[in-house]
């Protein structure tokens, strides 16, 4: 992932390095934010005002596209001006652990202090390295399946949460141009086609090693899930799809299942004036397709069941100001946590459950957040409790490759290089045969360590 410096890169090094406000008294840190639209960082800089009003310590919050993330903190590192806090997905916590950039023992150290019974028990596991923690987990969310369910009524069509179910429903529901049965990724240059792939392979118990640690998708399971993946594949338009199709087109009225995040809650509430829901208009019936929409958080597959999930971290780096990194980190997950929930609540659920004092206080918080731009609604209100709660219930049951087996850095590799999409692809247009196709997984991936 940390590529060598080239000297042009090094101009770029001198600028960030300008960039810090720390003085010498040390009463300023920096932090990194990923989440860049301008609401959310009219919020960040607020609970920045606020923190500097109690700990008398100044925050600079510095937006960073999340695309852009690695090459910031590559170039921050060789030029030692790390920000003092970064918010990070899972995908880059234990590469970066690995390679120094973040400092373990004050992440845990946070961790103890807040009490680690307050967090939910996987985003710590799935941070834990030998030497501490990689990152403080602070939000997260489990990838759905939504599917159509008056489309699914009027056919008598089960509940798609296992295989034989999604592709009988693809398979009745199929009548394109107007309505593609189910549209998976297929863009080879996409993140989201590795995470909805990754998804269906972790459901049939496709893991990235074998029992002894070693690399192994060159397995019978994942031949199947390739199988099945093209099978999937069939009933999803031409071309390479990626995360805005398959929303645009579930919006749309044109697509009777997809594979997306609860952030599309948001959209399909009918709740913004910037997003139209074409069936709501169709219907004349404000909140149609939200009222018929189902999710699936895990998917069951003929070797397996599982959740593909995506956890935040706030990490320290090992050139911070580490007191006031700690003070900052502990103020955003409780002083001001559910503000900071409530800048997306229908993607941000809770990694901090509550306090010692109050176990629930902040899952009960987040059910009564609101979400949506132009009109506000709470989540559990909206779309009722039961999936305001299908939301909650999964955090502790969300999967992902290589992390609880030691190969997070190889994790980071894989999805900067998008070896499996690539592959995958080929796959898909007919190049590969499911068995060579998973060799050739297999194979890059092993030079990838």
């Amino acid at each position: 992932m940390k590529g060598k410096i080239t000297l042009g890169l090094f101009m770029v090094i001198a600028l960030f390095a300008m960039g810090s406000p720390r003085t010498e008294a040390g009463k300023a840190i920096t932090f990194w934010t990923t989440e860049v639209e301008k609401d959310r960082m009219v919020v960040q800089k607020g609970i920045a005002k606020d923190f500097a009003r109690k700990k008398g310590i100044q925050v600079q919050v510095v937006p960073v596209q999340e695309n852009l993330l690695t090459q910031r903190i590559t170039a921050s590192y060789a030029a030692r001006s790390l920000p003092d806090v970064v918010l990070l997905p899972i995908d880059y916590t234990m590469g970066w652990a690995v390679e120094g950039i973040l400092d373990l023992r004050t992440g845990s150290k946070i961790v103890k202090d807040l009490g680690e019974k307050t967090f939910v028990p996987r985003a710590l596991q799935l941070a834990r390295i030998q030497g501490g923690l990689a990152g403080v987990p602070i939000d997260g969310w489990g990838q759905l399946l939504l599917y159509r369910k008056d489309l699914f009524r009027d056919k008598g069509l089960r509940v798609p949460n296992t295989w034989e179910n999604i592709l009988n429903g693809a398979k009745a529901l199929h009548r394109p141009p107007l309505l593609w049965g189910f549209e998976v990724a297929t863009d080879p240059g996409q993140i989201y086609t590795q995470q909805v792939f990754e998804h269906f392979a972790l459901s049939n118990g496709v893991r990235l090693t074998d029992a002894s640690g070693n690399i192994d998708l060159n397995t019978p399971a994942m031949i199947e899930t390739l199988e099945f993946y093209k099978a999937l594949s069939r009933f999803t338009p031409p071309g390479n799809l990626y995360w805005l199709h398959t929303r645009m087109d579930y919006l749309s009225g044109r697509a009777a299942m997809i594979v997306w995040s609860p952030f599309i809650l948001d959209e399909l509430s009918g709740l913004r004036r910037d997003q139209p829901v074409v069936p709501d208009i169709a219907k004349g019936k404000p909140g149609f397709l939200s009222q018929n929409t189902g999710f699936v958080s895990a998917i069951k597959g003929r070797h397996g069941a599982a959740q593909w999930g995506q956890i935040k971290y706030l990490g320290i780096s090992r050139d911070a100001d580490k007191n006031g990194a700690a003070d900052w980190v502990e103020f955003l997950l409780t002083d001001r946590y559910l503000d900071w929930l409530g800048m997306a609540a229908e993607g941000k659920l809770p990694m901090r459950r509550g306090t010692r004092e109050a176990p629930k206080r902040f899952v009960d918080g987040w059910l009564n957040l609101e979400f949506g731009v132009t009109t506000r609604a709470r989540i559990s209100k909206f779309y009722g409790t039961d999936v305001a709660e299908t939301l909650v219930e999964g955090l502790d049951a969300f999967d992902r490759w290589g992390f609880t087996e030691g190969k997070g850095l190889l994790v980071a590799k894989i999805y900067g290089t998008k070896v499996i999409p690539q592959i995958l692809k080929q796959f898909l247009d007919g190049e590969l045969t499911a068995a060579r196709a998973a060799l050739l997984m297999d194979q890059r991936v092993k030079a990838l360590e």
